[in-house]
């Protein structure tokens, strides 16, 4: 047996040959760590729940989807696709974790990249990959954007007339506004996380874990990463759990589903039934009036992300003045992405009881 003697050499550690100057930005490793972590999460959370969701719809998007396909493009099977758009480090860990957290196969995922080449470890697994974005945005349900931002406006030209309204376009790309996004798609069902970092004490943790499929098997990473009450120097503006939401409900609309049947969904999908919870009713998503004229078969009307993350909404109105409510969608998010053998936290019941994080503030209509 043959050991490693250089195993916690701290004359080999990274930070041995840093002067004190240079020693002082060593937090800027842990805050790439945790944003590739978090970002991971939190976009694995959308495919849950997004596929959850899909299990319960009818099947007219897929069948519009076999409509819209080109003849040499097939969509087998039943549920969501996802597509992820940009095979560089960010994309593959992405794809790993939609795969160990999410339940997701193969056959639902594709990978567009300039080099599938480099993607054998995906490809001997089941999944497709090529370089063809047009043909992955025709047939994804959800697009993850993993691109570099030099290449954001050949691949935006590229895909603006070929993405489906009932597409949405998750985001990776932190140094490009929202706005412009939707500017270069022509696209307004796009949802972009947006998370600001603060040097402090427990950084490190981020540090510790490992890659980002080991360290989200952490129960420990996965509460810290909680949207509404992250740690570790991270938080995420609330309105992308807003837009969660909202894109949720888009979905149900894409699939004709009635504004009752869809809230219903909503509420079980979230758990959102019983003593201790408080359930979404149409006045949480649409504004009164016009929640009063809205009947039980009718759609809800298809809302515009954009706006729902930069302007102030019935359902952000909502959700900052309801401690319960941000109690029971942490809860939710920490039972969900933990590792079920690792044990869940009950539904609706908050760790410390108390996540009013979320800053009311004077809610206007959009």
């Amino acid at each position: 047996m043959m050991l490693d003697f250089t195993v916690n050499l701290n004359s080999l550690g990274f930070e041995c040959g840093l002067s004190e100057n240079e020693k002082e930005f060593i937090f800027l490793r842990a805050r790439a760590n945790g944003l590739a972590v978090c970002g991971c999460v939190h976009a694995a959370f959308l495919c849950k729940l997004a596929y959850s969701l899909s299990i319960g719809l009818p099947r007219q998007i897929e069948d519009i989807d076999m409509v819209l396909l080109p003849s040499n493009i097939s969509k087998k099977g039943k549920g969501l696709t996802v597509g992820v758009l940009g095979g560089g480090h960010i994309g593959k860990q992405l794809v790993q974790v939609l795969l160990e957290k999410n339940g997701l196969k193969p056959s639902q995922i594709n990978i567009s990249s300039r080099r599938p080449e480099t993607l054998e470890e995906f490809v001997k697994r089941g999944i497709m990959c090529y370089f063809d974005n047009q043909r992955l945005v025709a047939w994804a349900d959800v697009l993850f954007l993993c691109c570099l931002p030099s290449h954001l406006p050949k691949v935006c030209a590229e895909l603006q007339s070929h993405l489906p309204k009932h597409c949405l376009v998750y985001s990776f790309l932190s140094a490009v506004p929202l706005n412009r996004l939707a500017q270069l798609l022509g696209h307004s069902f796009i949802l972009k996380p947006q998370y600001e970092f603060v040097a402090c004490d427990s950084v490190n943790m981020w540090l510790s874990r490992g890659h980002v499929t080991a360290a989200l098997k952490d129960p420990e990473v996965i509460d810290a990463s909680c949207p509404l009450a992250m740690r570790g120097g991270l938080c995420l503006d609330p309105k992308w759990l807003f837009g969660l939401l909202y894109s949720l409900l888009n979905m149900c609309t894409a699939a004709n589903v009635g504004s009752t049947e869809a809230l219903g969904l909503i509420n079980e999908l979230f758990q959102l039934k019983g003593p201790g919870t408080v359930a979404f009713i149409l006045n949480n998503f649409v504004h009164s009036s016009y929640a009063s004229s809205l009947t039980p078969d009718e759609s809800f009307p298809w809302i515009n992300l954009v706006d729902v993350q930069s302007k102030e909404t019935p359902l952000s109105c909502f959700i900052s003045r309801n401690n319960s409510m941000q109690g029971c969608l942490s809860a939710l998010y920490n039972s969900v992405m933990v590792d079920p053998l690792k044990g869940k936290k009950e539904p609706g019941k908050p760790k410390d009881g108390t996540l009013s994080v979320i800053t009311p503030s004077h809610c206007k209509k959009i």
